[in-house]
């Protein structure tokens, strides 16, 4: 009972910081900018994208679904050609009519967040770190890793700005030493195997 309320409390910690950070401080808008001209821009995408919600890379390969590994291949060969000459990017595209659901995103980001901090405690659980400072250390290890997975293969693959990886790696690293310096306080015995109590 006491891990299941560490667990909450982290939750609930690391969503007020999410909060916070992203509302109040520079995190939440590190590396990232507003389209100039965005009415044309917009009005192009929704002309040449249509009602085909999804992800896009670009430029493209300019293969089908059905080639073949050769001809797949071969058009790798002048992707280089392809972005020395052309804009390079992804693009998440909704389609207009997309509903503003700020009260349901709250929920599924409240949800990710009390998810993380149940894997957190159930892995300091299984460790016999008995110090304060080795916990914080763990923990701050599991969020570094936590960030890296998928943060520094954007900007590897997609060229995302180094402010913005930058940012959510710090970002994320500190929501976990903030969940474990605050419930940790209030729990500190949840997570101890009873020989170390």
């Amino acid at each position: 009972m006491k891990i299941l309320l560490t667990s909450i409390l982290g939750g609930i910690v690391m969503f007020i910081w999410t909060s916070i950070a992203h509302m109040t401080l520079p995190l939440g808008e590190a590396g990232i900018r507003e389209i100039p001209n965005e009415s044309a821009v917009l009005s192009a995408m929704q002309t040449n994208i249509g009602e085909q919600t999804g992800l896009y890379i670009f430029p493209g390969p300019g293969v089908g679904k059905n080639t073949t590994r050769e001809e797949k291949n071969e058009a790798m060969k002048h992707m280089a050609e392809k972005m020395a000459a052309d804009p390079s990017g992804i693009l998440m595209y909704h389609t207009p009519g997309r509903p503003f659901a700020i009260g349901k995103w709250l929920v599924i980001e409240f949800g990710t967040e009390l998810l993380e901090a149940i894997l957190v405690v159930f892995l300091l659980a299984q460790t016999r770190i008995v110090s304060f400072v080795g916990r914080v250390g763990f923990v701050l290890i599991v969020g570094i890793l936590a960030a890296i997975t998928t943060n520094v293969s954007y900007w590897n693959w997609y060229g995302f700005p180094g402010s913005y990886t930058a940012s959510y790696i710090s970002f994320r690293s500190s929501v976990s030493c903030l969940w474990e310096l605050s419930p940790r306080c209030c729990c500190q015995n949840a997570l101890l195997q009873p020989e170390q109590r």
